[in-house]
Parts: structure tokens; sequence; C-alpha cells
């Protein structure tokens, strides 16, 4: 009997043994972090890791326990471990610094390499991580979560969206694929929703005329879509579920990245698939959501041949086919109106970079070049058995659409390190870039045929002054061609030269704030933008707009005032950016109604007495522990020309800017208490704003100025991951609700006469998601 009792006590004294863990703590480069500290949450439990980074925790007597390791200068992080029954249990931590945070890399802003505190420029950043929290499909969905920013969708029937900055239109934002300007005026038409998500690394902000570095268009501002880049070896593959009102959307998107040992070769891959169904939201048989069908992929890789030399090559291919109007099971041209098109889209750019003279100079040699191919209907159906119809039928307005873009450039970099007691970052280069527009549609006798040259030369002073002044001093000239075909089939020839002047000023009045002011010049040329290629429906024709004759360059001044603050504490980082701009435009782009044909009404761009863009914006941000991280922007704006402008036949001209909403924002929450779960919130805020209503026979009698409603678009994801350590694999599995409260546009005309620009909401009603992704 004793030896019994002995037995089982030794017994439980064996299995109730404490246990021990062990890891090591790295920063979030893989570089060692010595004398970190590691705490048992809710105990007196803790040790210091040694000088390899290494730790050792014993008697452990709990099945789970949540783990606290913090240092000096890093993001405190987390983990929950369930104790498993061998004596030696593992975990390792990676921390991220305060510096990684607010000092993120940036190259959009001075086109070099910069840390954020230490640019002149602010550079805001939309990372893919971001765009996973958000359920953004694409850049267009992406991109509404920075501040300053608004992308609305401008027609009822195909839903081509466009980029506003600062309440400028899209003509006026320069946007980039890997710092090249090679988003052609079609692309921007529909672009924004053809780029996938899963394309993009990240994206680079920079609101206002601070980047003319970029040439024309960059008056608004510059967005920067850098796509994935190689960094590890990691696999990712995902399917997401999404239903509006029965409509169902289904999504496919993988990734794959390969790096060889030595760390100098890699390449990266990406697929999408995306299939839409087509949504009617008021019932009359007309789409309100267009039906989408798109396929994309591509590759990034990179190569270094020696130890100062790297090579980049991107490549991608999308295509989409999209479908919005009446909801008929025939070809478009019998519907009573619709439109389709077929993109095929290709883009491209090679990138040699040589470091020299001890890393103080740089040689940096690019091209790229994008191709769209358009195949295209849009037109109405006079639907009754008479002439008229047996024309359209025996003649429908399909029409074709080609644009080719290309860029070459060169560019020099050299530091010196001893300019006046301080550091001067001299940039020089020069690029070409040619854009090739053509689209025709023979049945409304509608053509625009332009190429539009570009030869531009850049010089930039980066002086570093000391740890309190920086100042940023450049000029761009660019010598513009445009050769476009006029009405009376002959060409016009515009020749503009121009010189685009910048100034920023970074001053530090103490360690965790700065202080800018920017002054920026920039210019549009006489061209086709992305919007003047839509033809809009409205009272049972279409509206097209051409180019005046005697249409002239647009130029512009533009002046920015901001404050930066951000504090780093052991468990926080918290900090705000009040940012005031005033931007003056000078013989400013504007549309005016000339008659009509037996098409509909055509609509010629006209340049105007000027304009005054000016407000303030104010951002915060919050992060604790990376469990908690908050950020939010609203900004507050008038946008109007000096001298009111006809925007209808029968109504009073006006002097704002129409669809420009006064006060407009955004805000995003998450909340990660372990590596496992996440919760994440975001908003988007759009104010009042006068919008054109044009009459039609079944909607409205007369035109009108509308007073859009204020919409608060609310969304939330939850996710939570499964992790299988035999197979190092991870199963992510997350469900969510875009807009949830369904604030969503409910004044839709109907009918085949309706006035397809009158839209004004959030771009789909209330949205279910669900979905996996699977990933190492």
């Amino acid at each position: 009997m004793k030896k019994i009792i002995l037995v089982t006590f030794l017994l439980i004294a064996t299995f109730s043994k404490a246990q021990t863990i062990t890891g090591k703590v790295t920063t979030s480069k893989g570089v060692i972090l010595p004398f970190a500290n590691i705490l048992v949450k809710n105990t007196n439990i803790g040790v210091t890791a040694d000088e390899n980074g290494a730790f050792i925790l014993e008697n452990i007597n709990k099945k789970k326990v949540t783990l606290i390791t913090s240092s000096i200068g890093f993001i405190s992080s987390q983990k929950r471990i369930n104790i498993s029954k061998e004596k030696v249990n593992t975990i390792n931590f990676s921390l991220i610094e305060h510096a990684e945070l607010l000092d993120q890399i940036t190259v959009t802003g001075t086109r070099t390499d910069r840390r954020s505190t230490k640019n002149p420029v602010i550079v805001n950043v939309i990372n893919s991580q971001t765009l996973a929290d958000v359920q953004a499909c694409n850049l267009s969905e992406g991109l509404k979560f920075q501040t300053g920013l608004r992308v609305e969708t401008d027609c009822q029937t195909c839903n081509y969206t466009q980029l506003r900055m600062n309440g400028l239109s899209g003509g006026y934002s320069q946007i980039l694929i890997n710092g090249r300007p090679i988003f052609s005026p079609l692309t921007g038409l529909y672009g924004l929703e053809q780029i996938p998500t899963n394309m993009i690394d990240r994206i680079e902000v920079v609101r206002g005329g601070g980047s003319a570095l970029y040439g024309s268009s960059a008056i608004g501002g510059t967005v920067n879509v850098i796509t994935n880049i190689p960094k590890k070896d990691n696999y990712s593959i995902g399917y997401t579920y999404q239903n509006f009102k029965g409509a169902s959307d289904h999504i496919i998107a993988g990734n794959a990245t390969v790096v060889n040992e030595d760390k100098n070769a890699g390449i990266s891959f990406f697929i999408n698939n995306r299939t839409r169904e087509v949504y009617d939201h008021n019932g009359d048989n007309y789409s309100e959501l267009p039906e989408l069908k798109n396929n994309s992929f591509g590759a990034n890789l990179f190569f270094l041949p020696t130890d100062n030399q790297k090579i980049e090559i991107n490549f991608s291919k999308m295509n989409e086919y999209r479908y919005g109007g009446e909801m008929i099971e025939n070809a478009p041209h019998f519907a009573l109106q619709s439109e389709e098109r077929t993109h095929d889209v290709y883009v491209a750019n090679i990138d040699y970079q040589i470091n020299f003279n001890e890393d103080k100079s740089s040689l940096i040699t690019y091209f790229a070049s994008q191709y769209t191919g358009r195949d295209h209907y849009t037109g109405i159906r006079p639907g009754t058995k008479d002439a008229a119809d047996t024309e359209h039928l025996a003649n429908p307005p399909y029409g074709n659409s080609e644009t080719t873009t290309f860029q070459g450039g060169l560019q020099f970099n050299h530091k010196l390190e001893d300019f006046l007691k301080g550091n001067n970052v001299l940039t020089i280069g020069s690029e070409f870039v040619q854009d090739d527009v053509f689209d025709e549609i023979s049945a409304y006798k509608y053509v625009v045929d332009q190429i539009t040259q570009n030869y531009g030369f850049f010089f930039q002073s980066d002086w570093e002054i000391n740890d309190k002044w920086n100042l940023l001093t450049g000029i761009r000239y660019d010598h513009h061609k445009l050769d476009a075909l006029k009405k009376d089939g002959n060409r016009k020839f515009i020749i503009n030269n121009v010189a685009s002047p910048r100034v920023s000023l970074l001053f530090k009045p103490f360690e965790n704030g700065q202080l800018r002011a920017t002054w920026g010049t920039g210019f549009r040329a006489p061209q086709a933008f992305d919007t003047d290629l839509h033809m809009a429906f409205a009272g049972g024709g279409i509206s097209r707009v051409q180019l005046a004759d005697d249409l002239k360059r647009e130029r512009s001044n533009s002046y920015t005032v901001s404050f930066n603050y951000d504090k780093p504490t052991e468990h926080y980082i918290y900090g705000f950016t009040l940012e005031s701009f005033y931007t003056e435009l000078n013989d400013a782009f504007y549309l005016e109604g000339i008659g009509e044909d037996k098409y509909g009404e055509i609509f010629e761009k006209r340049n105007g007495d000027g304009a005054v863009v000016n407000g303030i914006t104010l951002e915060g941000r919050l992060n604790y522990d990376g469990i908690i991280q908050f950020d939010a922007g609203v900004t507050y704006q008038s946008s109007k020309y000096n001298t009111a402008v006809k925007n209808s036949d029968t109504l009073d001209t006006k002097k704002e800017f129409l669809r420009t909403p006064t006060t407009y924002g955004y805000a995003t929450a998450t909340y990660t208490p372990n590596q496992k779960f996440k919760t994440a919130l975001n908003l988007v805020y759009t104010g009042k704003m006068d919008v054109l209503h044009l009459a039609s026979t079944d909607n409205l009698s007369d035109d009108e100025y509308f007073k859009s409603p204020t919409f608060f678009n609310v969304g939330i994801k939850t996710s939570y991951v499964l992790q299988l350590e035999k197979l190092k694999t991870n199963i992510e599995i997350f469900a969510g609700i875009k807009n949830i409260f369904d604030a969503y546009q409910t004044s839709f005309d109907i009918g085949k006469e309706r006035d397809s620009n009158f839209i004004y909401g959030p771009a789909a009603p209330r949205t279910y998601t669900l979905g996996f992704k699977i990933f190492n």
C-alpha cells in the first residue's frame, strides 16, 4: 500500500512539474535585440534577455499564459502561448522600433529615399495591411482612406471612378506606377478599379503641388502605386465572397515570392480573378452597378549583378469586361440603353541603378510603357420599329480605343557631405514621355486622335542644413507638344514651354515636431484627360467632350503649411498633423455646352478666368502596443471659380465647383489582442455637395442643382488565424460588412433617358463579405 502511495505521489509530482519557456527577441528586421524585458501577464514572473536576445522563463505552472515583451524605443508585443507537455516551450518575439513607424522610407516626395520625419514634403503611406483591413478589392477602394483624397463614382451605367485630391478633379492628380507617369488618360477612366490590391505593396501620397518634379498634372497631388517587391520566400492564396442585396461577387487572389540564398535575386508573382454580377437598385431593369469580369497577373523581379548595382523589372497584364445599362441577354446594341467595355492593359518598366563614389553618387536609368486596348459600345436604341431603329441595328455605335504610353529617363544623385556644414543631395535628370490616344465611334462620327510628347528636365537640391532645418529647392522645365485631330479633319499643333519651380522648408522646433512650408507651381497642357473620354447618357442622348481650338495651358500656384507632432512612449505612439493648403488656378479648364446634334449634347473644354481651392486638413493617429491602432483625417475646404461658369442652358451660372463637398474624411481602427484575432473598423465620411441633375422625360421636367445628403459609410472586418505548425502554414478566416448602415443613394433616375451622371453616393450598398486566405 505504501509503495502504491509513493508511486502515485511521484507520478503527480512528475506531471505537475513546472514548465520552461525559452525564446529570442529580435527587431522586425531580424537584428538581435539584447536586454529586452519579458513578463508573464498578471504575474510577477519575468526575466531580461541576455546580450544575444535569448531568454528563459522557468516555473510556469499554467496551461496558458500571455507574455509581454518590451524594450526602450520599441513598441511592446504580446503573445498568448499554450504550454505543451514537453518541458521546453519556445516562442520568439520581433519588436517594431518607434522610428520604424515614424520614419518610413519614402521616395515620392523627392524622387530619392527619405525618412518621413526628415522629408521636407509630407508623404502619407497606405500599406498593404491597411488595404486588407478596409476590405479594399482594388486601388479605387483603397485610396478613400487617406486625408484629402476622395474617390467618386461618376456614371450610373458604367461606374467609372476618378480621384479627387484637395477638391480637384482627376485630371489634376498625377498617378504613378512605380514612380513612372504611365497612367494614361484612357487607363485613368477605369484603371483605378482595374488594379487589384494584391498587386500593391504600398501607396505613397503627396498632397498639393509640391511634387512638380513629376511634371504635368501634379497640381492636386501625386499618388505613387508601388507594386509588390520580393523580400523573402512566401506565398498566399485566398478567396473572398461578397454579396450586396442578392448580387454576388467572387474574388480569387494569389501571391508568391522566391528569393535566392544570397539575397541578390528574387521574383514575386500575383494573380487576381474577379466576377461580379450586375445590380439593379431601383427595380427598373437598368443597372446601378455593372457586371464585372477581371483577370490580372504580373511579376516583379530584381537582380544585383554586383554589390553596387541593381536591376528591377516589373510586368503586369489586366483584362476587364464590364457591362451596364438595360439588363438583357442579347448583344448590347439590342438594349434600350447600355455601355459595354472590354479592356486589355499591359504595364511594364525596367530600372537600372548603380552606386559609386563610396555610395555618395548614384545613376538611375529607366524605361516604362503601358498599352491599353479597348473595344466598347455606348448607345441608346430608339426602341420603336421605325427607320431610326432599323438604322441603329444596322450600324450600332461600337467603337475601339488604343492608348500607348512610354517613358524613358536618366537621373543622377550626388551627396555633398560637407555643404556649408550640412549635407546636400543634388538630383539632376531628364525624361521623355509620349502618350498616343486614339478613340473612335464611327456611327457617331466621333474620334479622338492625339499624340502628346513631353521632354522634361529637372534639378533639385535637398539641403539638410542642420538637425533642425532642411531646405528643398528644385525646378522642372517641360517642353510639351500636342498633335491632335481637329473637328474639320485637319491637325492642330500646340507647343508649351513651362518652367515649374518648387521650394519646401522643414523646421524642427523640438524633437517630436516638424513645421513645413511648401510653394510649388504646375501646369496642365491642352489634351484629352480621362473624363473627356467618357460619354454620358442624358435625356435620350449621349454627351461628348471636345477641346476648344484656342485652348491654352492651365497654370497653378500651390502653397501648403503644416505642423506634424508624434510622441512615442513605451506603450503608445500618438500624434497629429494640421495642414493648410491654397491653390490658385489660372485659365482653369471647365466644360460648357455648345449645342446638340442628333446623337446628343456636345460639351467643349474651355479656359475660364481662374479658380481658387483652399482649406485645412487635420489628421490624428494612435498606436498602443500594436494592439489598438487608430487613424483619422478630415478636410474642410472651399473650391470656387473666380468668375461663375455655365453648367446648364436653363440654370444660373455658378462659382462653386460641382461634386465637391465642403467637408469629407475617413477613420480606421484595428484591435489586435493577439496574433490570431483581429477586428478592423473603418469610416468614410462625405459631406453635402452640389450636383447637376439634367432633365429627362421620365425623371425631371427641368434641369436643377441638387444638394446631396451627408453619407457615413461604415465597415467592419473580423479575422482569425489558424496556425498549422507542422505544415508551416496559416489559414486566415474572415468575415465583414461594408457600408453597415446602407448609406446609399436612393434617388436614382430610371429608364433609358436617365441622367447617368446623376450619381453621388457611396460606390455600393450594404455588402456582406466572407473568405479565407492560406499563407506561410
